[in-house]
């Protein structure tokens, strides 16, 4: 599925293929919750880092999160306009690109189950909202979007 994206002024237009399109995983750590998760949390859908396209890079800011002290190779990309989250790059996956699940205008399909993670750095007056089928972790789940797509059927 070819998704579709922008920042909130237009400023940075980008599109990347997804074969693992939909919104469950949603991220309660300090770093997407401080940069891109108004609600607490910010979700991250996953795309061949190949397949990017960006009208408008020159727009665009990056931002590598100190983590324990050091700085994180992962790249938080941003419009310096608007400073909309896009997407996030780790070259130690330079296969992978996550954009933000905010910043796709296409349609997305809803998820039959979510998961919850990095509850352990979730802001207090954040309240889960877990259904019946989601799965809460302290940390980072064993498996991937990749994996959890397979699982349920749900690769395009």
């Amino acid at each position: 599925m070819r998704l579709q994206g922008s920042c909130h002024c237009g400023a940075v237009r980008f599109s990347v293929e997804s074969p693992h399109p939909y919104p469950y995983q949603r991220c309660y750590c300090s770093i997407c919750r401080k940069t891109a998760g108004g609600g607490g949390y910010a979700i991250n859908l996953s795309g061949r880092a190949e397949t990017l396209e960006v009208e408008g890079a020159e727009h665009q800011g990056v931002y590598r999160a100190l983590i324990d002290g050091e700085t994180s190779p992962g790249e938080r990309h941003f419009c310096r306009h608007c400073a909309s989250a896009l997407w996030v790059f780790d070259p130690r996956w330079p296969e992978l690109v996550h954009p933000f699940a905010s910043a796709i205008d296409s349609e997305l399909p809803i998820p039959p189950e979510r998961v919850h993670l990095l509850l352990d750095s979730k802001a207090s007056w954040v309240e889960v909202e877990a259904r019946d089928t989601d799965k809460c972790f302290a940390g980072y789940p064993e498996e991937s979007i990749a994996d959890w797509h397979h699982r349920l059927g749900l690769e395009r």
